[in-house]
């Protein structure tokens, strides 16, 4: 499965995820520094720790619905909850007892821990490392929106300036996750949500 690891930009009181939206959505989080309508409630939100693993997933910020890039500052606390409360997003033999067990575990969760390749700056594949990135549903994105949030920035500049240095094959002088490190996580979060 290769290495699992949560690369963020962390300090001992909060962690950065990001996500990408409308402007409708994005910039008036930015304003009101919280979530507020046209995002809904009612939806599974994903939250990215991994700069480059956003990007790979809104092409710089030029996806359609995904213009505004959010650098959202969370509480350590609310992201470890998060890891607390998450089933893994699809099943594996060597995890679940059986595909029933991952079910039911997936049923009663309100958050989905989900794995995938990890990104180098030109968003290349990154060979057996696999990122995180976990989708708040139910109490979790009530959590989030109304609790663990600390700070909202518009990082869209950042996003599109990474994407012509890519496209240009030059290396961005300053890359975002530069400052990101692998998050510490206990024995007991380590093995709910599959961190090797």
């Amino acid at each position: 499965m290769g290495v699992h690891e949560i690369r963020a930009r962390y300090d001992e009181r909060v962690i950065r995820v990001y996500q990408a939206y409308s402007p409708e959505i994005g910039l008036a989080a930015v304003r009101a520094q919280k979530f507020v309508p046209p995002f809904k409630m009612g939806r599974m939100t994903w939250i990215k720790p991994s700069f480059n693993w956003m990007m790979y997933r809104c092409g710089f910020g030029r996806k359609e619905g995904q213009h505004v890039v959010l650098g959202v500052d969370i509480s350590r606390e609310g992201f470890e909850w998060a890891l607390r409360h998450a089933a893994l997003s699809r099943y594996l033999p060597g995890v679940h007892s059986s595909e029933g067990e991952w079910r039911r575990s997936v049923d009663a969760s309100p958050v989905r821990a989900q794995w995938d390749p990890e990104r180098d700056w030109r968003l290349g594949q990154i060979d057996g490392v696999r990122s995180l990135q976990m989708g708040l549903s139910a109490e979790a994105v009530e959590r989030y929106v109304s609790e663990w949030i600390v700070g909202i920035e518009d990082v869209t500049a950042a996003a599109h300036q990474m994407g012509r240095c890519v496209a240009a094959g030059v290396r961005p002088e300053v890359l975002p996750s530069d400052a990101e490190q692998v998050y510490p996580v206990d024995a007991e979060l380590r093995q709910r949500v599959c961190v090797e």
